[in-house]
């Protein structure tokens, strides 16, 4: 397994944990919002900074595609 999968599972299950719900519905959310790609692809950048600002990142991305979209949480 390469090491960008191995982050992108590490920061799914931690995400999914900060917002208190599991990894299965994160990773249905971000398809949904066709996300997923793009945070994988982030890779470079999430794995060398603190957590949270990923989370962070991750976070406006979600608002800016459903603000975009019209898309309910």
């Amino acid at each position: 397994m390469s090491k960008s999968s191995e982050f992108f599972i590490y920061l799914i299950e931690r995400y999914a944990a900060y917002k208190k719900t599991s990894a299965d519905k994160i990773l249905a959310f971000w398809d949904e919002l066709d996300l997923t790609d793009f945070i994988y692809d982030m890779y470079e950048i999430y794995h060398c900074e603190r957590l949270q600002n990923a989370f962070d990142d991750i976070d406006s991305l979600i608002a800016e595609r459903i603000k975009v979209t019209g898309q309910l949480v």
